[in-house]
């Protein structure tokens, strides 16, 4: 079989897989807003532009987005200097638990933060809950482990000789760090930033549960305009602007990846023992460490807090209920299962299509159009992890719902949504192992009479075991806390445990808002366990992200 064949014949499900349950959905979403009656109407949509709510919306999603990316950077790169290039004891596990609030569920993370910064809480007196600050904030601890785990990975490959001849010709630290390391990381300092920026511009839960109405972002716009409003030619203009946004930073994103990262083979320096020089990065670290502890300390105090009875674990007994006022149809408990048995499912077809994707994005191109074509389809894949989960959700529910696609009350709609949201953390897990593995090896198996499968099995296999099961940990992860698109599509008799955290929220009562806290801490620690697995699979070098 050729070799444009072969590359066609690899691309072809996972291609197939996202046009149906994605191109489709968003494609069907954006009709609604564009052909409302059935003919071609482009000004509404436009219109919507002119909107004065529209212009604070947007003006709030950039600047709280391009703030949180600012401060996410500065306390990422002390940070990510001194888990990645010196030794200390229990680095790995601070490692690991700076990594934990990328996986934990907005919808947690919007809870911790109110409840750290409520007037009951640590931070009460500050008065920043509801307010902008509170907002930025969440998104700096939702993201600053990207910055941590990209440029980490990329400062632990780099050769030290050139800083240490810079020194030795008399360069004081700083000028060493302006002159010699930082054109070095500048590339995945520009993409961690660029990453952050997205994740930042389509948060969803943490803007929802910290804003409400008042504050909102293009993404929680979307949701008030499809559940709210019933405006599907206001969520299509949104919808269409984050669209070519994302496109934009996906094409920057291509860009900087295109600079030849590091081999996976190659000899890493050893990490130096902190001394006196490293104590500035080490304090800064710990106070990360100390901010990102203290939502989810104040958290799970709150949890243990019961009304009018002090202390105890009365809110965990809870879960067996459906909470006060019957503000539940089904208990947390057989909510966490829904979660779990959804999170597996979301997993195995991530992992399924991220392998074919990384397979077919890293083989090495023989032509300038192969090349174009590997590009485009990497490209391709990456759009869901930057389109509105709300557009993806809603899209399902106007498209699925005829024959021969016919899926709205399939139990595997959730996961398959789920699935395509964590497909872009897998993919950028395995690709840049792949990537790092000599083609020639592959010719070499091959010239010894290796068939293709046993290539990849003595091959790749041994490289990219431990990355495939990181990578599935994060699609794990991912699913069990995804809120934008399961909010549309959970049956109200099978919610997942973030769905039903927000219904909690919503309901008076101070028994579901402890059941809410609880169900929290329940999500949290299963997501940090997960992430502590996670990083004892990672690959030195390379980055998640």
């Amino acid at each position: 079989m050729s070799r444009p064949l072969t590359l066609a014949a690899l691309a072809l499900l996972p291609v197939a897989v996202l046009g149906v349950f994605f191109v489709l959905p968003v494609s069907g979403m954006l009709a609604r807003g564009f052909w409302p009656d059935g003919s071609f109407d482009p000004g509404g949509v436009i219109s919507v532009l002119g909107r004065p709510r529209v212009h604070r919306v947007l003006w709030f999603t950039v600047w709280s987005a391009s703030v949180a990316t600012v401060v996410s950077v500065l306390l990422g790169l002390p940070a990510a200097h001194a888990l990645h290039r010196r030794e200390f004891p229990g680095r790995r596990a601070l490692r690991a638990a700076l990594l934990v609030p990328f996986v934990l569920p907005t919808v947690v993370v919007g809870v911790a933060f109110r409840e750290l910064l409520g007037e009951s809480g640590p931070l009460g007196f500050l008065g920043l809950d509801g307010t902008p600050v509170a907002i930025v904030a969440g998104l700096v601890f939702f993201n600053v482990a990207v910055v941590i785990r990209a440029v980490g990975a990329s400062w632990e490959s780099l050769d030290q000789r050139p800083a240490d001849a810079a020194a030795a010709l008399g360069a004081s630290p700083v000028q060493v760090f302006r002159t010699v390391t930082l054109p070095a990381l500048r590339p995945a300092i520009v993409s961690a930033a660029s990453v952050v920026f997205l994740f930042c511009a389509t948060a969803f839960g943490v803007v929802l549960t910290l804003g409400g109405l008042r504050y909102s972002s293009v993404e929680t716009e979307i949701y008030l305009l499809t559940t709210n409003l019933l405006d599907l030619q206001g969520a299509a203009a949104l919808s269409v602007l984050q669209l070519v946004a994302v496109l934009a930073l996906l094409l920057v994103a291509g860009r900087l990846r295109a600079v030849p990262d590091p081999s996976v083979s190659r000899v890493l320096p050893r990490p130096r023992r902190l001394s006196r020089r490293d104590w500035p990065g080490a304090l800064a670290t710990l106070l990360l460490v100390v901010l990102v502890a203290l939502p989810i300390g104040t958290l799970v105090l709150g949890s243990m807090q019961v009304e009018g009875s002090g202390w105890g674990l009365d809110n965990y007994r809870a879960l067996t209920t459906r909470g006060t006022h019957q503000a539940l149809l089904v208990p947390v408990t057989d909510a966490l299962v829904t979660s779990l048995r959804t999170a597996v499912d979301a997993t195995w077809m991530s992992l399924s299509l991220g392998l074919l994707v990384a397979v077919v994005v890293t083989r090495r191109s023989r032509s300038r159009s192969e090349r174009r074509v590997r590009a485009t389809l990497d490209g391709f894949f990456m759009l869901p992890l930057g389109v509105s989960a709300v557009t993806l959700g809603f899209g399902f529910l106007i498209t699925l719902d005829h024959p021969p696609l016919e899926l709205r009350d399939s139990p595997l709609l959730v996961p398959i949504a789920q699935a395509l949201v964590a497909l872009p953390l897998v993919v950028r897990t395995i690709v840049p192992v792949l990537s790092g593995v000599d083609d020639r090896q592959r010719q070499a198996a091959a010239s010894l009479g290796a068939g293709p499968l046993r290539a990849v099995l003595t091959v790749d296999l041994p490289v990219v075991w431990k990355p495939l099961l990181a990578a599935s940990g994060f699609a794990f992860a991912a699913s069990l806390g995804e809120f934008g698109a399961t909010s549309f599509l959970a049956r109200d008799e099978h919610p997942t445990v973030p769905v039903v955290i927000f219904r909690l929220i919503g309901h008076p009562g101070p028994m579901n808002y402890g059941m809410a806290l609880a169900a929290s801490v329940v999500l949290a620690a299963t997501t940090a366990v997960v992430m502590l697995v996670v990083e004892r699979l990672r690959v030195p070098s390379v980055g998640a992200f």
